[in-house]
C-alpha cells in the first residue's frame, strides 16, 4: 500500500511541471549585419517571441543540429531513442518536459526502485534533457556572461553545476551542468522543460554578445541518448561493461566525481561506422549517490544501454524512473526546476552561492552581478540580504506536498511555502525543501506547515537529508 501511495505520488509530482508549447527544431541559414560575413551559432525555431526581442539586426548565423532526424512523436509527446525499451520493461510512461517518460516499472514500486539505487545500482534515462556544444574562441567569454561561473579556470574534462541567468535580476533561466572538453569545447545540459526558453535565451544573447573574444559555434545534440547509471554498485558494472565492450582506456578508478573522458566502444552488436563518434562518461549525477552520466550517440545509445542490463545482470541493476529520481535528488538536496527554482529565484537565495566563484565575487561581469553580489555582500559594507531562503524541513504527520504554506508557530503568520516534499523512504520521516523569511530559516527552528488545512510541526534542517557518497579524490593526493 504504501509503495502504491508513494508512486501516485510521485505520478502528480512529476507531470506537474509545464511543457514546452510547440517544438523546437534547429536549422541552417545564414544571414548578415550591415552586409560583412559573421560568426556561426545555432538558432531554433519556431520562435516568433525570440525574433521579436533582438534589439540589433540580425548577426550572420549558420546554424547546425547534430542530427536530420525529428525526434520521434508520441502524439504530442517526444520519445527518447529508449522509449521502447521502456514499454518493453514494464515502464508507466507519463508526460514529461514534452516527453513520454517512465515514473515507475513494473518489477519494484517507487519506493522500492529508491532503495534499490541506495543500495545496488539503477539505470535512470535521462535523454530528454538538452545537450549542447559551444565552440570557438568566443565559447569561454559568453558562458561568464551567462552564468556566474569561471569557466576561464575549469580545467579540461571537468564540469561544474551553474545557472543561466536573467541579465536584469539575476533570476535563474535554468540550472545547467558545464563541462569544458578542450580549450575551446564546452558540453552544456539544460532542462527538457525548459527547452523553448533555453534555446531562445541562448539565441539572443548570442546575437546581442560582444563579438570581440571571437568566433562561436553553437550545436543543440538532437536525438543523442543521456543514461544516468546511480548507486555503489555503479562503478563495478560500468568497468564489466566497458571491458566486453572493447575499451582500452576505460579505467574509472582514477575518473573523480565532476571529471568525464571520452571512450570508443567496440560493440558486437553494431556495425564498425557506428562506433566511430565515442561515448562521454561524467562521473557525477543527481541522486547523491556515486554514478555516472554517459552521454551517447544516436546510433549507439540503445546497444550500449542494453549492454549496460546485461553487464550489470537484475540481481545488481535494474532500470529506475521519474518517481525515484524525484525522491533520491529531494534526499540529497538538489533542486527540480519550475519547483525549487524559476525565474525570480536567485542563486543566492536558492542556496546555490557556491557555484558562484571567488574571482567572479570580485570583478562581477555576469548577468544580474549587481543584484547577486549585492546579496553576498555583509549588509554592514552596504550589502542587501535577500528576504528568503531555501531551507530544508522535516515534518511530522503528512508529508508536506509543494504549495504548503510554512508558518511561524506562535503568531501564525506565513514565513515561506514548500517547493518540493515527500516521505524519505532512507529515513522514514517526510522531508521538503522550501523557502523561508531569514532569521526563520537557521537550522533546529521550530515552524509549522500546513496541510489540508491542519498546523503541523515542523523543524529547519541542513541539507542533503542523506549524506552523498561521491567518489572524490582525497586531499594532497593525485589521481592514478
Amino acid at each position: 500500500m504504501k509503495g502504491a501511495k508513494a508512486a501516485d505520488a510521485a505520478f502528480r509530482r512529476v507531470t506537474s511541471l509545464p511543457t514546452p508549447t510547440g517544438s523546437v527544431r534547429t536549422f541552417t541559414t545564414t544571414c548578415t549585419r550591415n552586409g560583412l560575413p559573421g560568426r556561426s551559432i545555432a538558432i531554433s525555431k519556431p520562435l516568433p517571441q525570440m525574433i521579436a526581442r533582438q534589439s540589433r539586426p540580425a548577426t550572420p548565423l549558420q546554424l547546425r543540429n547534430s542530427s536530420d532526424d525529428a525526434s520521434t512523436k508520441d502524439g504530442d509527446l517526444s520519445r527518447t531513442a529508449l522509449h521502447d525499451l521502456h514499454v518493453e520493461n514494464g515502464g508507466k510512461m507519463v508526460p514529461f518536459g514534452g516527453f513520454s517518460m517512465p515514473v515507475q516499472y513494473s518489477d519494484l514500486s517507487v519506493g522500492e526502485s529508491h532503495k534499490w539505487t541506495r543500495e545496488k545500482a539503477s539505470l535512470f534515462d535521462v535523454g530528454h534533457m538538452v545537450q549542447h556544444r559551444l565552440s570557438g574562441p568566443g565559447a569561454e567569454r559568453f558562458l561568464e556572461t551567462i552564468t556566474p561561473t569561471s569557466t576561464a579556470s575549469l580545467p579540461t574534462n571537468h564540469s561544474t553545476l551553474s545557472c543561466l541567468l536573467h541579465s536584469a535580476t539575476g533570476g535563474i533561466v535554468d540550472d545547467t551542468v558545464i563541462t569544458r572538453l578542450g580549450p575551446e569545447l564546452f558540453y552544456v545540459v539544460t532542462n527538457a522543460a525548459c527547452k523553448a526558453k533555453d534555446v531562445a535565451y541562448l539565441s539572443q544573447h548570442i546575437q546581442d554578445r560582444d563579438t570581440s573574444p571571437g568566433a562561436l559555434d553553437w550545436e543543440v545534440l538532437d536525438n543523442w541518448g543521456l543514461v544516468a547509471l546511480q548507486g555503489p554498485l555503479s562503478a563495478e558494472i560500468l568497468q564489466r561493461a566497458l571491458e566486453t565492450a572493447g575499451v582500452q582506456d576505460g579505467d574509472l578508478q582514477s575518473l573523480y566525481f565532476g571529471q568525464c573522458k571520452h571512450v570508443s566502444l567496440n560493440l558486437v552488436s553494431t556495425s564498425a561506422s557506428n562506433q566511430d563518434t565515442p561515448i562521454l562518461i561524467s562521473r557525477g549525477g543527481y541522486t547523491g549517490e556515486d554514478g555516472f552520466e554517459i552521454s551517447i550517440p544516436p546510433s549507439l545509445t540503445v546497444p550500449f544501454t542494453r549492454h549496460l542490463l546485461i553487464a550489470g545482470g537484475k540481481e545488481r541493476l535494474r532500470l529506475a524512473g521519474l518517481g525515484a529520481r524525484d525522491s533520491l535528488r529531494l534526499e540529497a538536496g538538489m533542486c527540480l526546476y519550475g519547483h525549487d527554482l524559476d525565474d525570480s529565484t536567485t542563486p543566492v537565495e536558492a542556496g546555490l552561492s557556491w557555484i558562484i566563484h571567488k574571482d567572479r565575487r570580485t570583478a562581477g561581469g555576469f548577468h544580474g552581478d549587481e543584484t547577486i553580489l549585492s546579496q553576498l555582500r555583509p549588509k554592514k559594507d552596504g550589502g542587501v540580504p535577500p528576504k528568503r531562503r531555501r531551507v530544508g524541513l522535516i515534518v511530522e504527520g503528512a508529508p508536506a506536498r509543494e504549495g504548503t504554506e510554512i508558518v511561524d508557530p506562535g503568531s501564525g503568520e506565513k514565513v515561506g511555502k514548500v517547493t518540493s516534499g515527500c516521505p524519505s523512504p532512507t529515513l522514514g520521516k517526510n522531508i521538503a525543501m522550501g523557502y523561508m523569511k531569514p532569521p526563520l530559516n537557521k537550522a533546529g527552528t521550530a515552524v509549522e506547515v500546513v496541510v489540508r488545512g491542519k498546523r503541523r510541526k515542523a523543524e529547519v534542517v541542513k541539507m542533503p537529508f542523506v549524506n552523498s557518497n561521491y567518489w572524490k579524490q582525497a586531499a594532497g593526493t593525485s589521481p592514478g
